[in-house]
């Protein structure tokens, strides 16, 4: 079977590896003409750490990426409001891994490269529409590299090009663009020492728009050194619900150094940290409406094509692999594509969908906002039961995680 994928992402690269792995013939088409280890740092909790190890990626991914043990909770003044363990060290069989996102997407491009060949990747493929056929799907797409029409006939066609995907827009047309929060969310990496232990993720402040986070994405070269520290701090933007079109820009040192002068941790020096940054830029805190439909056909979505979520609780990027192991697993299981994926979408887009919805509702940040609501400590039972709350509904408790049944096809021994 021939799988089209549009994307060369994270998602679309996982897509790729997973669709091989279950005996299918993928190709990844990407709209840039060069894939760069681009981006800042990503989370990729348990639940996407165990496809990538049954893909046989867990060696790869330890060698760049760094464990985090536990998740820290503070107020604006640093002081803690709620703790707790992560990976490993809350029971789960596999590890939570902090990592540089464009390391994380040549490690898989590497992969795709090596498993399915070197023509697996179409660099400069800009998706343009697609045509459905008596047994397929036509894709159509512009070659950058050379200005021509290209089409590609596959058996079926995912959209994995993330928030603004081309395709998800010849899907649902009229959308429009995504819409804010009215935050934006300043993102930088920074030489620095480790903060609070070392393996920590750490968020400070109280409802988006007045926070800030950090954590290391790689060990440091000597212990207690200094690391790779990925950090995001938010502010107010534009007003609530205004339309924007997801760009982003540049922001420069003095500015950074004005919006950090608000803030004072006492485990952190701010001012150091985005002096010592490699380069600041802006995005706004944006998502899309859920769908009512994502397949249609022999063709689907996956990723942020299908659920771009705002980044709380640190589920899009993890909930984008598990999409793309669904995927390959359902097709494998159902000799009709069309059914194939619409048992994709029954056993991902309500769920998804949900988690979209808590997101915009703070998600498991919903602790820090309460703190700051009150102006006390929030109660044990009230954050765990937030906590706990918000695992469920991402379905990645301990007790579903290491107890499910793999979406492996033919696992793949680590």
């Amino acid at each position: 079977m021939k799988i089209v994928v549009v994307g060369g992402g994270v998602a679309g690269l996982v897509a790729a590896l997973s669709l091989r792995a279950a005996g299918m013939t993928p190709v990844v088409c990407e709209s840039a003409r060069e894939l760069r280890a681009l981006g800042v740092g990503i989370n990729l909790l348990p639940h996407a750490v165990r496809e990538l190890t049954e893909l046989g990626l867990g060696d790869a991914l330890d060698a760049i990426a760094l464990p985090p043990e536990r998740l820290v909770y503070c107020d604006r003044r640093g002081h803690r409001i709620w703790e707790e363990p992560l990976g490993l060290a809350a029971g789960y069989q596999w590890p939570q891994y902090s990592v540089h996102r464009g390391k994380l997407q040549m490690m898989l491009l590497d992969a795709v490269r090596t498993r399915v060949g070197p023509d697996a990747i179409r660099t400069g493929m800009v998706f343009e529409r697609f045509e459905p056929q008596e047994r397929g799907v036509a894709a159509h797409f512009t070659d950058r590299n050379t200005g021509g029409p290209v089409a590609i006939e596959a058996d079926v066609l995912v959209g994995a090009d993330g928030i603004d995907s081309r395709l998800r827009a010849r899907l649902h047309p009229g959308e429009g663009a995504p819409s804010g929060n009215g935050v934006r969310m300043w993102r930088g990496l920074s030489r620095y020492p480790h903060i609070l232990g070392g393996r920590s993720i750490v968020v400070a402040g109280g409802r988006p728009g007045d926070k800030f986070v950090a954590y290391p994405v790689e060990d440091p070269a000597v212990e207690g050194g200094p690391t790779l520290m990925n950090w995001v701090l938010e502010l107010r933007g534009p007003r609530p619900g205004e339309a924007t079109d997801g760009s982003y820009g540049p922001v420069a040192l003095d500015e950074a150094l004005a919006g950090v002068a608000e803030w004072s941790l006492p485990w952190i020096d701010l001012p150091e940290l985005v002096r010592e940054s490699t380069g600041i830029h802006e995005y706004p805190m944006v998502d899309r409406d859920p769908l009512p439909r994502w397949s249609f056909g022999r063709v689907t979505l996956v990723g942020d094509a299908a659920h771009p979520m705002y980044p709380m609780g640190m589920n899009g990027g993890s909930q984008s692999v598990v999409d793309a192991r669904v995927l390959a697993w359902t097709l494998a299981h159902h000799a009709d594509p069309v059914r194939a994926l619409a048992r994709y979408e029954e056993l991902r887009r309500e769920p998804l969908n949900q988690l979209v919805l808590a997101n915009r509702k703070l998600g498991p940040e919903k602790i820090i906002a309460l703190a700051e609501e009150t102006g006390r400590p929030v109660p044990v039972e009230s954050a765990t039961a937030v906590s706990q709350g918000y695992k469920q509904l991402a379905g990645c408790t301990t007790a579903v995680l290491n107890s499910r049944e793999s979406w492996s096809v033919s696992p793949v021994s680590p």
